[in-house]
């Protein structure tokens, strides 16, 4: 580029100035095709005599020009671009200069174009340096009588009059650039000298609006005598606090481990209730302890009259207290605190108080009063409907729940609060949930997703994704959401997360782990797991699922969760692996069996004995080799031997040797390092060993494993932060 723009400037530069208007001329192609004109613009000049008479094909066919009829050579080149296109291409000139992308009107006037481009000329010789172009085109052109031609448009072009018009035109430019300098420098300077003062005027702004906001909310509530005369559905303001308080609990006790709750995130959103949320989202306790303190203060020496009363001793350190003593409580609280542009967030606050003031009394008493209001304040019936909702989603009967199920899917739509699906599922209705889902679109996670900023959020939302699947029974569907998730997790977060601030939970083995976790959680406690084996994990989640089914069993004996472990490994042949597992767990349960009651321990043996007959047949299928060695570990004359694909062990995978489930539990057995803690590796005889690869190796990348490293020396996994267990009826 810096070749094509010095090229054409050294042409400017030495051009004939008559040679200059020409240049600037728009010509057509003269070659004849099917007895008519080509007509096409002319971007190059004949090598062979100079003339701009052929277009770029037609120079390429014809013989001679078509003007001079001087031969055209068949070697070489036989054409160069025109000055014009030269300072085009070289981008001294703007495209919008080109004839290609004018406007059609504006080739009905080809000699106005001429000129155009002549002052493009001219404007590219004053930008770079060349005014004594401009100066002897003056002298020599236009003061030079000789100066003519017969041709009536390049005769215009070599007027006086041409030049002036460029004069008067560069002259305003240069005076507009000048004015426009010298505005911003003005600008400039009072704004240093006002920037003390914009913040109180910004602040004066902010208090005017919000009191415009109050006082138009005032007059809705004169006008209707602040809802003296209508009756409310509790019997006094006490009953309604206790009711509130009970919505609370209930809400407590129903309420599902939150994943940022679960990481130890400060700052995780705390509120189980919309209105608490609504209300925190305000950030009035804030803004009350702030900025208003001393207006209270003013207000009260000034004898405030009665209608601000209630605001000026109004606790401050309870400004997020619901519910509102009265309606003129709930509007001071409101609209004279917080930003101002929250007011739709505030008008929605109200319509929630309208509703859960009223909505069990009978339509006719107070209906027309929520119509009012969003005609008077132009409320949207979708955010009414909305409000309505929120309110019989926080109140805990179950009367409020089918009445917000049969309005959830008229308002369902993209922009639906995210936690209307999770509250569903922690009220247990997972069908109502998947159908919320559906209608807002986050019932799927394909390829072309995107996965938020905001980490924490995102994994949330995936998360009551998956729980909503599993108890609606859609395993599937779960699991491709799930893999969907991941997958798109793994590609958008990058390997290095070194320079993350929290690079534990910036890591998207984090997120996988959250995921699996939770998916097994739930299949175990809806005792799901033997279907849960039957799906296709890949050897990340293949981790989290034998650690989560092998700690179930440690807790809970009596359950077939560690079978079912036993189960995974034997349908994917993977033999040494399940007899591995039914070790670990027969030396479990033989220490269980000296403390448990006669009916648990009856339960236990009677699983530990088909766990044993299972593996005892599968274990006669393996070949001899690996027999021996099996034979070797019960013996225990062998303390591990090497897992993954070694030419040496053909492909057996190593198994600690743990003492048999016959043998005395207290007899001394060679120990290793327990294969289900996936923690850091201490052992350097086992790193030794291990050379061959790890059972629990992926095939991924080498960026992906040293990210595993890094994510495992955090200690941060969750089978070290494990989150409890969860109480879902």
């Amino acid at each position: 580029m810096k070749y094509a723009e010095a090229n054409a400037l050294e042409q400017l530069a030495s051009i004939d100035l008559i040679e200059l208007c020409k240049e600037a001329r728009i010509e057509h192609c003269r070659a004849t095709r099917d007895l008519s004109s080509c007509g096409r613009y002319v971007r190059h000049v004949l090598n062979s005599c100079g003339h701009a008479s052929l277009c770029a094909e037609c120079s390429q066919r014809c013989d001679v020009c078509p003007i001079c009829r001087t031969p055209i050579p068949d070697n070489g080149n036989r054409v160069q671009p025109r000055l014009y296109y030269k300072c085009l291409e070289a981008g001294l000139i703007s495209k919008q200069h080109d004839e290609r992308f004018q406007e059609k009107d504006d080739h009905g006037d080809p000699v106005n174009m001429d000129v155009q481009r002549l002052h493009t000329l001219f404007d590219v010789a004053l930008q770079n340096n060349l005014p004594s172009l401009i100066c002897q085109y003056i002298t020599d052109v236009c003061l030079d009588e000789n100066a003519v031609s017969s041709d009536p448009v390049l005769a215009f072009l070599l007027d006086e009059v041409v030049i002036k018009d460029w004069c008067k035109k560069a002259v305003n430019a240069l005076v507009s650039d000048i004015s426009m300098i010298c505005i911003q420098q003005c600008l400039i300077n009072f704004i240093m000298t006002v920037s003390a003062h914009v913040n109180d005027l910004h602040q004066l702004f902010e208090n005017t609006l919000k009191a415009k906001q109050h006082l138009e909310a005032m007059i809705w509530c004169i006008r209707h005598r602040f809802l003296e005369h209508v009756c409310s559905r509790y019997a006094d303001f006490a009953s309604w606090s206790s009711d509130v308080i009970e919505r609370k609990e209930s809400a407590n006790k129903r309420h599902w481990p939150d994943i940022a709750e679960a990481a130890g995130c400060n700052g995780a959103n705390q509120c189980t209730l919309f209105i608490e949320q609504a209300l925190q989202n305000l950030g009035i306790e804030q803004s009350y302890k702030d900025n208003e303190e001393e207006a209270i203060a003013c207000l009260q020496n000034e004898q405030s009259s009665s209608m601000f009363s209630f605001t000026i001793t109004t606790d401050q350190f309870n400004v997020n207290r619901y519910p509102f003593r009265n309606l003129r409580e709930a509007v001071d609280m409101l609209f004279l605190h917080g930003a101002s542009d929250m007011v739709i967030a505030k008008q929605a606050i109200l319509l929630y108080y309208l509703f859960d003031r009223h909505w069990t009394r009978p339509d006719s008493e107070w209906r027309y009063l929520v119509d009012e209001f969003s005609d008077t304040f132009s409320i949207p019936n979708g955010t009414v409907f909305e409000c309505l909702v929120f309110c019989l989603l926080d109140d805990h009967s179950s009367q409020a729940l089918e009445e917000a199920c049969t309005l959830l899917p008229k308002i369902s739509s993209k922009e639906t609060h995210p936690k209307i699906a999770q509250v569903l599922l922690e009220r247990q209705r997972p069908d109502m949930a998947l159908v919320v889902l559906k209608c807002t679109w986050r019932d799927r996670f394909s390829a072309a997703a995107t996965v938020e900023n905001d980490g924490m959020a995102s994994l949330t939302e995936a998360v009551t994704a998956v729980r909503i699947r599993i108890e609606y029974g859609h395993l599937t569907e779960a699991f491709m959401y799930h893999r969907g998730y991941c997958s798109r997790v793994k590609e958008q977060r990058s390997a290095d997360t070194s320079h993350v601030e929290d690079a534990v939970r910036s890591s998207w083995i984090y997120h996988v782990e959250v995921m699996m976790t939770e998916f097994c959680n739930i299949c175990i406690e809806r005792s799901y797991v033997d279907k849960m084996i039957e799906l296709p994990w890949d050897s990340e989640e293949e981790k989290h699922l034998h650690k989560s089914l092998f700690d179930c069993a440690r807790e809970m004996p009596t359950e077939p969760c560690g079978s079912l472990l036993v189960v995974y490994y034997l349908r994917r042949y993977r033999y040494l692996e399940a007899y591995e597992v039914d070790r670990g767990l027969q030396r479990f349960e033989q220490r269980k069996l000296e403390t448990a009651t006669e009916e648990v321990a009856s339960k236990i043996r009677t699983i530990a004995q088909w766990r044993e007959h299972l593996i005892a047949k599968c274990l006669d299928m393996l070949p001899e080799v690996q027999r021996e060695i099996v034979k070797a570990i019960n013996s225990g004359e062998q303390s591990q031997f090497a897992r993954g694909n070694s030419a040496t062990q053909n492909g057996v995978s190593k198994v600690s040797g743990n003492a048999s489930f016959q043998e005395d539990h207290k007899a001394k057995v060679p120990t290793m390092e327990n294969i289900f803690s996936f923690g850091t590796k201490s052992s350097a005889n086992e790193a030794a060993a291990g050379k061959g690869g790890s059972r629990w190796r992926s095939d991924e990348s080498s960026d992906d494993e040293d990210e595993k490293r890094t994510y495992l020396e955090s200690g941060a996994s969750l089978g070290t932060r494990r989150r409890p267990r969860l109480s879902r009826r």
